[in-house]
């Protein structure tokens, strides 16, 4: 696909992966001979050269081995001498079975990667060659050609506005260790803060308590809180700077009346009630308070009468575009790396869209939020 599109593509191999696929095939589709030792007997193969010469350097599939590498910056084969010899941006695409994947070590190591700079395709989620299911599958050709193609020719078409976005869940303690939330982990939210930056925006993400990873935090405004009254407080630091905002928060509906200042002890918790009171409503203040010029994006996560209660939302946040989905099928909603969701307008129409990767749903709803704008 590189090849038809008109780059020059230059293929490294491991020698693990020549058990996977032969050289021959790689290099008759590139055009070129195949790399994989740093020297032969007929020639030294010059991976400082190689690093000054691409434009990009991706690697996929990514093992949990090669990204162990690529994070400490063991130089034990040609890819990995290239790699760090390279000038070029970087991209990786990982590919493990999903214990591999969700192992401390590796999650630590692609955390090393993004703090490098490095982009990371999104793992696919479905049958593992261990028999497995989830998280880890190498993504398809389209989607790591699509990830190229945007990484090298990028599409800045947000570039001057200002986007703030709201994501993860809040806690509502209850008393110091214990607390009132829910399961979001903020991925929907961070993937659009993502692409938004990747797309031109200037970016202001208000994340509540997450463990995820941010890549392009240069050019994202990281705002961290906690409870819902102070994701409202920061919301009213920055709306008046902002062009859109895109709600994608997962804010606790209660929380106690009061707070105990000190740990509730388990012999106190007989016939104990619990005094639970609204929270601050963040996207009816933003509604009331937008400016006609700007825009606000919801997020409806309903189980039952979906549509509905999205149209209600929509109406009573005074709201541009909401995007709606569910928790009820497998792969949606919270704690995966896929989502499958609609977008309702504020003129009814609604558009719908398949199971993607987050990331690919994070680039389907900006492009409907662009259309606002036109």
């Amino acid at each position: 696909m590189l090849v038809k599109s008109g780059a020059d593509v230059q293929v490294i191999m491991t020698e693990a992966a020549k058990d996977f696929v032969g050289e021959l095939s790689l290099s008759s589709l590139s055009g070129k001979a195949v790399l994989s030792l740093i020297h032969n007997d007929q020639q030294w193969n010059e991976h400082v050269r190689l690093g000054l010469w691409a434009d990009l350097m991706v690697v996929a599939p990514a093992t949990a081995n090669t990204i162990a590498k690529l994070a400490i910056g063991l130089a034990d084969n040609f890819l990995t001498a290239v790699y760090l010899s390279a000038k070029c941006p970087v991209m990786v695409a990982p590919a493990m079975d999903l214990d591999m994947w969700q192992h401390g070590s590796t999650r630590k190591n692609i955390s090393t990667l993004a703090s490098y700079g490095i982009d990371l395709i999104d793992v696919g989620e479905g049958p593992l060659a261990s028999g497995l299911s989830g998280p880890g599958r190498l993504a398809e050709p389209e989607q790591i050609f699509q990830a190229i193609a945007a990484k090298l020719n990028p599409v800045l078409d947000f570039k001057g506005k200002t986007i703030l976005v709201t994501a993860g869940p809040t806690y509502e303690d209850i008393d110091p260790v214990r607390f009132i939330g829910n399961h979001s982990s903020g991925k929907m939210g961070i993937r659009i803060a993502e692409q938004a930056a990747s797309r031109g925006a200037n970016v202001i993400l208000i994340l509540g308590p997450s463990k995820e990873e941010i890549k392009h935090s240069e050019r994202i405004k990281l705002i961290r809180i906690r409870s819902a009254s102070e994701l409202l407080s920061e919301v009213k630091a920055h709306f008046e700077s902002v062009d859109c905002f895109i709600l994608a928060a997962a804010v606790a509906d209660f929380k106690p009346a009061k707070k105990v200042d000190q740990k509730i002890k388990k012999n106190e918790l007989k016939d104990m009630s619990l005094t639970l009171v609204p929270t601050e409503d963040i996207a009816f203040y933003v509604g009331e308070h937008k400016k006609k010029e700007q825009k606000l994006v919801g997020f409806a996560l309903e189980t039952n009468s979906i549509l509905e209660h999205a149209q209600q939302k929509l109406k009573k946040k005074n709201m541009d575009m909401i995007v709606i989905n569910s928790p009820n099928s497998v792969g949606e909603g919270f704690g995966y790396d896929t989502n499958k969701v609609a977008v309702l307008y504020a003129n009814s129409k609604l558009k719908s869209f398949e199971l993607k990767s987050k990331t690919e749903v994070a680039s389907d709803i900006l492009n409907e939020v662009i259309t606002l704008f036109e």
